[in-house]
């Protein structure tokens, strides 16, 4: 469905991207991962077909961007960070609008809105000024614009930028929904979404891919053991010290005290879950409960970035 080879992008004598290659099949749901500063936003401006690249090729559904730049943006959805909307329409004639603007016919529009309206799930807005909404349904807008002319490949930047828990929650319902009917590439910073929303992930460190693969496939290759979350009651010093020493043990940060019960976070190379458990009852502290921290991709993500980034995102 895309594949690019070699894909780099200068600005001035700085580059912002380079010699990225790789492909994603038709219907995937792909994370793009990577510090601010990493080539995220760039690389997907490239894809959309919003600026040129300095070397390599692109291709989308087979359609060399080189050759046939308008070809190719025929068949992309791009919905950026923070959505340009007609908030002065409503819901229903913005859509109709950037419909025609796509180069549908009335009919095609008509035969078409039902269905993105259901599919972001704006039906009960439809007839609503978009100035009226809240950021979240903004948001679904935004998505709704970018599917309307049912395109191969849909991109969404940051696309739960700003939402509440809720409205998080809903709106990785509908990402997950888009895969049955086009590619989607998902570009965050926010490694749960990732994990949550996406098939398959990319990760970019200083313009560079650094990794790809499945979270699990990652994990595996950088033998991440994961990380825990323990509840227990005594000193945070005497814990420390029961532990820190223990083979597999990466890194133990503090999350806080109540009452007495402190919380921490153990980072593991292997899983020694039964070694820390013993040695913090053999020290004569309380666990009172341990449980999965679920950061697996965040050990990930800090075995390919060196935390030192900048520049153009």
């Amino acid at each position: 469905m895309i594949e690019v080879q070699s894909l780099s992008r200068y600005y001035g004598s700085r580059c912002a991207v380079d010699r990225v290659s790789f492909s994603i099949s038709s219907r995937e749901v792909v994370g793009f991962l990577g510090l601010n500063g990493a080539g995220k936003t760039t690389t997907l401006k490239v894809l959309a077909g919003l600026i040129l690249p300095s070397g390599g090729d692109v291709a989308v559904d087979g359609v060399d961007m080189a050759s046939s730049p308008t070809g190719v943006r025929a068949r992309i959805g791009f919905l950026p960070e923070d959505p340009p909307l007609y908030t002065e329409m409503t819901v229903a004639d913005s859509l109709r609008f950037v419909g025609g603007l796509r180069g549908m016919t009335e009919g095609a529009i008509a035969d078409r809105l039902p269905g993105v309206l259901a599919r972001t799930n704006l039906d009960d807005v439809a007839d609503r000024v978009i100035g009226e909404l809240s950021h979240g349904y903004r948001k679904r807008v935004g998505i709704a614009s970018a599917i309307i002319h049912a395109p191969k490949l849909v991109i969404l930047d940051e696309p739960i930028s700003g939402l509440d828990p809720v409205q998080i929650v809903e709106m990785r319902a509908v990402i997950k929904g888009l895969k049955d009917e086009c590619t989607v590439l998902v570009s965050s910073h926010i490694l749960s979404e990732i994990s949550q929303t996406c098939d398959r992930i990319l990760v970019l460190n200083n313009g560079r891919l650094v990794a790809q693969g499945t979270e699990t496939e990652l994990a595996g290759r950088f033998h991440i053991g994961g990380s825990i979350d323990l509840s227990l009651r005594g000193e945070e010093d005497a814990a420390r010290a029961a532990i820190e020493g223990i083979d597999g043990v990466k890194k133990i940060i503090p999350l806080g005290h109540t009452d007495g019960v402190i919380s921490i976070r153990v980072s593991m190379a292997s899983d020694v879950r039964e070694a820390i458990a013993a040695a913090l009852v053999g020290a004569g502290l309380g666990l009172r409960g341990i449980s999965d921290a679920h950061d697996e991709l965040e050990g990930i993500f800090l075995e390919l970035t060196d935390h030192e980034a900048g520049g153009e995102s």
